[in-house]
């Protein structure tokens, strides 16, 4: 059977992932927090930071989580996946540039771009992961979900590994220092975010289902169609159940990945040692999740999403104990392993469970839920930051989500007696 990964639009939706993964690994995790925390914060506590970067996190994961559902309807009735994913892109695209030209200890500043950009961001992954049922062949979701999964690890690894030479060695590029290096980080990743979104923003007539309308109208019909969904909510019981154990566990993923950083700064680890460990995990994650994809296919994604809850929680349990930057190594591979891969199945199963032709709509819930997580990650390790004074603490609370998650997908399989069948692909 041809692989599905040289099919024009497949490669395409997948290089999306490449391009908006730059924002992710260089900005989001490993070199905004840095940048918060020695430029940005200068002069704030390191539990006062932490709870600042926490915060603006959670900002950011609520506004989403109020309005994706909506958003998705919007699309569905428009056909307007493409043109939202554009607009989200720009979204994030702008403010990812304007982050270079922030000032010095202007905190406020700094944070209400990186709000807005992480807006861009998600709010894109809407649209974005709505596309997964139209590129896909039957049969083959799994596996294309993990190739867009590991193609944004590649390509988020690449520019990251360009970004830290700068970073460790600035003066190869002209550049004062390592602050400046970051500030330049900023306009590359936003170069490549919008160059790489391209082949599949001029693929909007390919994936039209329908006529396309105003976004006025679509807006109005679309909210109109999400009240029928809220008063239907009863016929998608399996949708349901795997949204609230999604909510559980993809919390503590998103968690981790925002904040791994901050905590190893926290500890005292060395900033140019823990980007390190942030490409590592790229580089792990890029084989990995193709294997998990190939898995997800042929064997069961939900396995997967469960193998994945349990390097998780033994990896929060672990970085309580950790007094070196070896061990965070060690951590950072762990997480590689499986990092793309629950994101993968979790996509892949969920797409199984909905209807194709509102799949914007469902991946708005989707989002929703994992938004509405990511507010209450945050928000629980800054707590417990705030409550202990200390950062090992706040670490080992999110356990909690994975633990809870693993419960509520147990609850979720033993309610679908059969296997959901495949959203088959709109002709």
């Amino acid at each position: 059977m041809k692989s599905p990964f040289f099919d024009r639009k497949v490669f395409a939706w997948a290089l999306y992932d490449w391009a908006n993964s730059a924002f992710a690994t260089t900005v989001m995790v490993a070199f905004f927090p840095v940048f918060f925390k020695q430029t940005l914060a200068a002069g704030m506590t390191p539990v006062d930071s932490s709870i600042w970067l926490s915060n603006a996190n959670g900002i950011s994961s609520l506004i989403l989580a109020l309005t994706a559902p909506w958003l998705g309807a919007l699309a569905d009735k428009g056909s307007a996946h493409i043109r939202m994913l554009a607009i989200f892109t720009a979204i994030g695209v702008l403010p990812t540039a304007l982050l270079a030209f922030v000032s010095t200890a202007d905190a406020l500043t700094g944070l209400t771009l990186f709000v807005i950009a992480s807006i861009g961001f998600w709010g894109g992954l809407i649209f974005y992961d709505s596309l997964l049922i139209r590129v896909a062949p039957a049969g083959r979701v799994d596996s294309v979900s993990g190739f867009g999964y590991s193609l944004g690890y590649l390509g988020g690894g690449l520019l990251l590994v360009v970004n830290v030479v700068m970073y460790q060695k600035p003066q190869w590029f002209g550049l004062a220092n390592g602050e400046s290096a970051i500030r330049a980080s900023f306009v590359t990743v936003a170069a490549w975010w919008l160059v790489f979104a391209i082949p599949l923003l001029r693929q909007r007539g390919t994936f039209a289902t329908g006529p396309s309308i105003g976004l006025v109208r679509a807006a109005r019909e679309g909210f109109a169609e999400l009240l029928r969904t809220f008063r239907e909510v009863r016929r998608f019981r399996p949708v349901i159940l795997f949204l609230l154990a999604y909510w559980m566990y993809i919390d503590g993923v998103n968690t981790i990945m925002k904040m791994a950083v901050d905590y190893g700064l926290a500890l005292g680890f060395p900033a140019s040692s823990l980007i390190t460990s942030i490409l590592m995990i790229q580089f792990i994650g890029f084989p990995m999740t193709l294997l998990f994809g190939w898995f997800g296919d042929r064997i069961s994604p939900l396995l997967g999403i469960f193998v994945a809850i349990v390097v998780y929680t033994a990896v929060t349990f672990y970085a309580v104990q950790m007094t070196n930057v070896t061990e965070f190594y060690v951590m950072g591979a762990a997480i590689g392993c499986v990092q793309g891969a629950i994101q993968a199945m979790s996509r892949s199963y969920y797409s199984r469970l909905i209807p194709a032709d509102r799949a914007s709509e469902f991946f708005g819930f989707y989002n929703m839920m994992g938004k509405f997580a990511s507010v209450l990650g945050p928000f629980l390790m800054a707590a417990t930051a705030a409550i202990t004074g200390n950062n090992r603490s706040a670490i080992l609370s999110v356990a909690i989500l994975f633990v809870g998650g693993a419960i509520m997908l147990v609850v979720q399989g033993r309610s679908t007696r059969t296997a959901p069948v495949a959203a088959q692909e709109p002709a």
